[in-house]
């Protein structure tokens, strides 16, 4: 069953979220105020990054619930989330996605879903992300490595995804694999990785709400460096565990191989649920810094803070063991 091809960069809309509803006076206030340490972040972070005169607007995304409360959670800025990136394919380097990414070519686009579905085939970004109904979700994200960010992602609940494919009753796990393309992705010969990249989720994490597919932030169709065209993110995981530029979606009944508990299973488990009380072998996860501050200036929160809506998928888990 093949299904036409359609991707986000071929959305137009005549209603557009203006960037400056999300940028508010009390965020600019705050970095200004945060002047200081700034200066000292400001080596993390790629001067000039901006929004590419070519970048797409996507049709206006509702405000949902799963937001959170920006008092405590400011935004950062579209500059602070894409010229910071963990994306091993343009290399190991924060800033290396934002210089090498724009090369990579996100149109036409296919994801190619099987396992067990009922409902096969190889889909349009737009077969699979019905952009009537784009919803902007406010969310932490947080790295393995203690730093995070706010961000403001537009995308769907993956759980919407998957019912238009029809997972069968044995399905279990849903794995996600992403692009292989190495005359585009120059990290494949340097990262150290085997590829593809390989991610998944239990079938009851991978149908909550919170679980969304993205394809957009700051109103704007997804920047190459954050995944685009096509990206899942997991709110209460470390970031590795959201897989970008998605090439596959594979039901299973068996739990599916992930990159990093591969590569070094003594430091990334397969569930990769924040916990601060479980620590990295090299480093307590106690702390996190946001961004773009350079200390660690917050305590990590269980399931990012996300524990109240999630908690009971791992009742009676030891998530020491399940880390």
């Amino acid at each position: 069953m093949i299904i036409r091809i359609k991707t986000s960069a071929d959305v137009s809309s005549s209603e557009i979220t203006p960037e400056h509803v999300y940028r508010s006076r009390r965020e600019f206030m705050q970095t200004t105020a945060a002047g200081a340490l700034g200066a000292v972040a400001g080596a993390l972070l790629v001067p000039g990054a901006r929004l590419d005169a070519a970048q797409q607007d996507l049709p206006a995304a509702k405000k949902s619930a799963f937001t959170v409360d920006q008092s405590v959670d400011p935004l950062n800025t579209f500059e602070q989330i894409t010229s910071y990136n963990n994306y091993y394919e343009f290399g190991a380097r924060k800033d290396d996605p934002v210089r090498y990414a724009g090369r990579l070519t996100v149109k036409p686009w296919t994801v190619k879903v099987d396992g067990l579905v009922n409902k096969p085939g190889n889909y349009g970004v737009e077969d699979l992300v019905n952009f009537n109904q784009l919803e902007e979700r406010i969310y932490r994200h947080r790295c393995v490595e203690r730093w995070s960010m706010v961000i403001p992602w537009i995308g769907v609940s993956l759980s919407e995804v998957l019912k238009k494919v029809q997972p069968q009753p044995s399905a279990k796990y849903v794995e996600f694999t992403t692009l292989v393309r190495p005359n585009e992705m120059p990290g494949l010969q340097t990262a150290g990785l085997d590829w593809p990249y390989l991610e998944g989720l239990r079938m009851d994490e991978a149908m909550h709400p919170l679980t969304l597919m993205v394809v957009g932030l700051y109103g704007k169709v997804l920047p190459n460096q954050n995944g685009a065209p096509l990206r899942v993110h997991i709110p209460w995981k470390y970031g590795f565990k959201s897989g970008k530029s998605i090439v596959r979606i594979r039901l299973t009944d068996m739990q599916p191989h992930n990159t990093w508990a591969v590569q070094t299973p003594n430091e990334y488990g397969f569930y990769a649920n924040v916990n601060p009380t479980v620590d990295h072998p090299r480093w307590s996860q106690a702390r996190e810094r946001r961004l773009p501050s350079p200390l660690l200036n917050r305590p990590t929160l269980i399931f990012n803070g996300y524990g109240d809506q999630v908690a009971s998928l791992y009742a009676g888990m030891d998530l020491r063991k399940f880390y």
